[in-house]
């Protein structure tokens, strides 16, 4: 058993380093749908399996990584922007990539790519979205620039939030404190002196 788990590992560590793992980006925005499906599926087993090797792997890769990732996210292709959103929201907030996600939420393209996702047509890219959006906008730590983009762009922001819900239940109820409480850090922001001018 621990000779298999031990192989497993390795055979994990191998597909993550190899280049072949930089063909699953292509594979999951192929239009043929069932070989794209298939892909994303083996995709986000690769990423949601084995957290720890995973961390492990993002912290020596990041910035190739989500440069590609990015390109997923900013997808034409509805599937696969509502897919990729969703995965990231899911794989950052696992506690092995706590540190992944700290280096995330202090670039502000990614801010900006959210802020974009928050306005898609899709409600539930826009969900997704905010997941991950909070996050920026709750850190206690945030950089002067994301300070800066949040204040100039409060009004916007604070209107698409207001406008977003997911439904009715006790799901609901959390939501909407979250999301009370993210735009009251927009507009405290957006009151700051020098946050707005700059």
């Amino acid at each position: 058993m621990y000779i298999l788990c031990d192989w497993l590992q390795w055979s994990f560590r191998y597909i993550l380093d190899s280049a072949c793992f930089e063909l699953f980006f292509k594979f999951v925005e192929l239009p043929n749908f069932d070989v794209a499906s298939d892909a994303f599926s083996t995709f986000k087993d690769l990423l949601s399996k084995h957290d720890t090797i995973v961390a492990e792997y993002l912290t020596a890769h990041y910035s190739e990584f989500f440069d590609l990732y990015d390109k997923l996210l900013t997808s034409p292709n509805y599937v696969t922007r509502r897919q990729s959103v969703k995965l990231l929201s899911e794989f950052l907030f696992e506690p092995p990539n706590s540190s992944i996600m700290k280096r995330f939420i202090l670039e502000v393209h990614y801010l900006k790519v959210m802020m974009t996702l928050l306005k898609d047509s899709s409600k539930t890219i826009q969900i997704y979205a905010f997941h991950i959006f909070k996050v920026f906008v709750a850190n206690p730590n945030k950089p002067q620039e994301v300070k800066m983009i949040l204040a100039r762009n409060h009004e916007k922001l604070v209107e698409l939030l207001i406008d977003l819900s997911v439904g009715k239940g006790s799901e609901d109820e959390q939501f909407e404190e979250e999301k009370e409480m993210i735009i009251k850090e927009i507009v405290r922001l957006s009151r700051v002196p020098n946050l707005l001018n700059g």
